[in-house]
């Protein structure tokens, strides 16, 4: 099988240090965009006990078995960092430095490496130490506080916010930006993103709305986080819901109109009668299935949509059109994003399997070593 793929990074060699998390997909990422990545996988496997074969967060990449902990361990993986662009890293700060594998050490060995950390709560700082997961990280920058209705807690939006986009999408900026300057003439550098940094940035216009007197820090009860009655959910007759996104005044009059309430709708202006609103509404979808409401607003500008699961959106007639979704390797999954018109990148491998590709790396990257003698224990090959 193909070593890289034919997307924009097609040439760029990433090893990955294996973790869990932000760091798999941020890796899993640049393989999809055709970076030749090489997942160095312990043994033993990452602690989740996923099924290797189904982790997705794995695919377009290469694994070989190294034990850091083994003496010959680091030189093995500086040797893949001296034929490296980017290395991707998720342990607790100064763990990779005890294993030998730092930012010292790669940089030394190689001094135009992107030397990529992904951690929670960042290199240094009080909590920097500390374990943590998701949901702590977005906990204490204000972005849990903020997500769910008014009469309850914070609603958990599963790992998306924390560990992928504030967290995965950060790391990805920041090593390809660093990569572009190291091309660029200058040197390697280390990228140090933390969850808690990017999940707060994903929050600026929040920010700017608090500041502004446009935003009341407390849930459910602002324009974007479905204290607005004309953007959010509404239950449908059989249980299931649609969304609505009418903010715009054309999209909202065209969105009461089909729904059959323009004469008795309250002014959407007039905040004091939204509790009185969002009860019109919601008696009004509680009347039809959502296959029902879906056929009245599919060819309209109302901003509504059907709430799908995540079986049912892969066949969505527009996602469908798009092939927002692809098969491969038996498993329907989301598709590379984004697009590109001259390097389109492509799922061109399954997951990878701990160690199963170790011959190959070792032609394609001249690294003979990765092959284990008769006596090493510290590569394996599954």
């Amino acid at each position: 099988m193909t070593a890289t793929g034919t997307g924009p990074l097609a040439g760029v060699r990433v090893v990955e240090l294996a973790g869990i998390g932000p760091g798999p997909f941020a890796a899993m990422l640049l393989a999809d965009l055709g970076a030749d990545v090489v997942r160095v996988d312990r043994p033993g496997g990452a602690g989740l006990g996923v099924d290797p074969a189904y982790d997705l967060t794995n695919r377009n990449k290469r694994s070989v078995i190294v034990d850091l902990k083994a003496p010959e361990g680091p030189g093995l993986v500086l040797d893949l960092v001296e034929r490296a662009d980017i290395l991707i890293e998720g342990y607790r700060p100064g763990v990779a430095e005890r294993l030998g594998v730092g930012p010292e050490d790669c940089l030394g060995r190689n001094p135009r490496l992107v030397y990529g950390r992904m951690t929670g709560w960042g290199q240094d700082g009080p909590l920097a130490q500390r374990a943590g997961h998701d949901i702590a990280y977005i906990a204490i920058t204000g972005t849990l506080g903020m997500i769910g209705g008014a009469d309850g807690g914070p609603v958990v939006p599963a790992n998306l916010v924390g560990d992928y986009a504030g967290g995965s999408l950060y790391l990805v900026i920041g090593v390809l930006a660093a990569l572009q300057h190291a091309r660029g003439g200058g040197t390697g550098q280390v990228v140090d993103a933390a969850i808690v940094d990017g999940t707060a940035h994903l929050a600026t216009m929040i920010h700017g709305m608090l500041a502004a007197g446009g935003w009341q820090d407390r849930r459910g009860a602002n324009l974007l986080d479905g204290g607005c009655p004309f953007y959010g959910t509404y239950e449908t007759s059989d249980g299931q819901y649609m969304a609505v996104g009418s903010l715009e005044q054309q999209f909202y009059d065209e969105f009461v109109r089909l729904l059959g309430i323009a004469d008795v709708a309250p002014a959407r202006k007039d905040l004091a009668r939204w509790p009185e609103l969002r009860a019109t509404i919601a008696e009004r979808f509680r009347t039809r299935t959502r296959e029902e409401w879906t056929a009245v607003f599919e060819d309209s500008d109302a901003c509504v949509a059907p709430v799908l699961s995540l079986k049912e959106a892969p066949n969505h007639p527009h996602l469908a059109a798009r092939a927002t979704f692809t098969a491969h390797g038996g498993m329907t999954q989301p598709a590379p994003a984004p697009r590109f018109s001259a390097t389109p990148g492509s799922v061109h491998r399954p997951p990878a399997l701990p160690g199963a590709d170790t011959a190959d790396v070792a032609r394609d990257w001249d690294l003979p070593a990765l092959i284990p003698g008769p006596a090493s224990t510290s590569v394996q090959e599954a």
